[in-house]
């Protein structure tokens, strides 16, 4: 065997090892995952929203949740099934019904293997919420963590120069980051790192292509790993909305390798978009998202300029006029969460929004807030903690970049980033310069994303154990601070610098891996010296 071969099965091996203590690790916390109060594996509001997806459809056959959030537990007062995070809109039997808030695409996918369990066991989510979730669990999220960590460590062995940045970085891919403690619940954010690795190995993989078979040493790149690549990048956009970004360079990156990649490419990416635009119409009758029913729908009557609220008789005979209601129809004005808007409901459920407009015209339009309907947290005093939003945009840049929550103050080694993006905007071959600089785009557009969203949205994605909207971003960013590695492995003290970052982002890690659905560690030490009121 030559040398470098014999040198690459070593590598190889002390990967495998790597990787698989990683996956022992996950598996043993999806093996134990259990609720606070021991009587489900789901961990927070988050992933009961889409348990309750994925069992109303192999269960009921059916998007809505109504029968699971009524699911009461050993304790009468509780129900482990309910979920804040839900919406309530009229369905297809024309009446109203909850569901989850969630895109329905990747809870679709995992009913077909609570399917293949519950057919090949005869384990039920509603009998057996503990065992029969940890099973689907871990047929769902190892193979991904798996995906992640493959890749992952793939790319890195192309990118690094010497061995010692190779082993450092590998632990950093799997002990470094929050991957582990969100593997031990249902969410999107581990299915994005997954994609976002594989695309990113697909990516450097034709590099390398196009680079030799200019010197006539490699085939061509075949089409079907562009297909994947668009496959992946769209079902990371899918799971991650400001994902959307990437992808739109994702393309631009691979037609500048390959301009064989442009049709496989899109074709891949309309599969998914099929898939989540699809699902989401079977779910909810509509082709946005559930989060995107916000306002109010088509307007249905004008009632003209008036002094103050018109009366229920006018409102009632403005909608008979257009047909809206039946003509035995009654109808109540209540207070909405909103300023100068008012719920109309009929006696048979219609909802209806009466506006005010700013030189006092009223009009009347079909409701469509789905997040406002009787005990909503959503509602206006009813969020607590994070929930109620910075009002500061400078506090939450603070917070999510190096304070509470902090992208740099939990996981140091993105510290590194700023010298990545220099050194991958530098002397490099043209393929790796154009990655590096597609990276750094994405990742100012969706950090400018989240700081312009309104104060409801600014809630460092509620209680979680990092600002968990930029998980997707780790396979890049380990990407591009693998050059930074490579120089700081030549001296001693780089070495040493690395390990010290890597040490805490370790801890970090460690200590998320009871549950991803808890603040921080930063944010509890500091409540603890009062830092931090409540």
């Amino acid at each position: 065997m030559h040398k470098d071969e014999k040198e690459r099965k070593k590598r190889r091996d002390r990967y495998l090892v790597l990787i698989l203590v990683g996956l022992a690790l996950a598996a043993g916390r999806i093996a134990s995952v259990t609720s606070r109060e021991g009587d489900t594996a789901f961990l927070s509001a988050n992933d009961r929203s889409r348990w309750c997806t994925v069992a109303a459809l192999v269960e009921d056959g059916s998007y809505a949740i109504d029968r699971f959030t009524e699911i009461y537990g050993e304790k009468r007062n509780r129900r482990p099934w309910y979920s804040i995070d839900m919406v309530r809109h009229r369905g297809a039997d024309g009446k109203l019904h909850y569901y989850s808030s969630k895109p329905p695409l990747f809870p679709t996918m995992v009913a077909g293997v609570y399917y293949a369990v519950r057919t090949g066991s005869g384990l039920t989510l509603t009998d057996q919420p503990i065992y029969a979730a940890r099973v689907v669990l871990a047929l769902v999220n190892l193979p991904l963590l798996g995906l992640f960590f493959v890749t992952m460590i793939a790319s890195i062995d192309r990118l690094s120069a010497s061995m010692w940045a190779r082993q450092a970085m590998s632990l950093a891919t799997i002990f470094g980051t929050m991957a582990i403690p969100f593997s031990m619940t249902l969410n999107n954010h581990l299915v994005a790192v997954a994609c976002t690795s594989l695309v990113v190995w697909i990516y450097l993989f034709a590099s390398d292509k196009s680079y030799s078979s200019v010197e006539d040493r490699s085939t061509k790149v075949r089409l079907e790993w562009y297909a994947l690549a668009g496959l992946a990048a769209a079902f990371t956009a899918a799971n991650e909305l400001p994902a959307l970004s990437m992808l739109v360079l994702w393309f631009a990156l691979f037609a500048k390798v390959d301009s064989r990649s442009i049709a496989p490419f899109l074709g891949g990416a309309l599969i998914v978009a099929a898939g989540f635009f699809g699902t989401n119409w079977l779910a909810h009758q509509s082709l946005r998202p559930a989060y995107a029913h916000r306002g109010v729908g088509a307007m249905v009557a004008e009632l003209g300029v008036q002094p103050e609220t018109p009366s229920v008789d006018a409102v009632q005979a403005a909608l008979f006029a257009k047909k809206a209601i039946a003509v035995n129809s009654e109808v109540s004005v209540e207070p909405s969460d909103e300023e100068n808007r008012w719920l109309v409901r009929s006696n048979d459920d219609q909802l209806f929004a009466l506006l005010r407009g700013s030189s006092n015209e009223w009009t009347l339009s079909h409701w469509d807030d789905w997040y406002e309907y009787p005990g909503s947290y959503w509602q206006t005093g009813h969020r607590r903690g994070v929930d109620i939003g910075e009002p500061s945009r400078w506090v939450y840049f603070f917070n999510m970049t190096i304070g509470s929550y902090g992208i740099f103050s939990l996981t140091p080694i993105w510290l590194l980033l700023p010298m990545g993006f220099a050194n991958g905007l530098g002397y490099v071959p043209s393929n790796e310069r154009r990655f590096t600089l597609a990276v750094l785009i994405a990742s100012i557009t969706c950090i400018a994303f989240y700081l312009a969203r309104p104060m409801i949205d600014r809630n460092y994605g509620g209680v979680s154990c990092c600002f968990r909207w930029v998980l997707w971003f780790t396979p890049l960013w380990l990407a591009t601070i693998a050059s930074v590695i490579d120089r700081l492995a030549m001296r001693p003290r780089g070495r040493g610098i690395f390990i010290a970052m890597l040490v805490i982002s370790i801890f970090s890690m460690s200590m998320a891996l009871n549950s991803p659905w808890q603040s921080p560690w930063i944010y509890k030490f500091w409540s603890f010296l009062g830092w931090i009121a409540g």
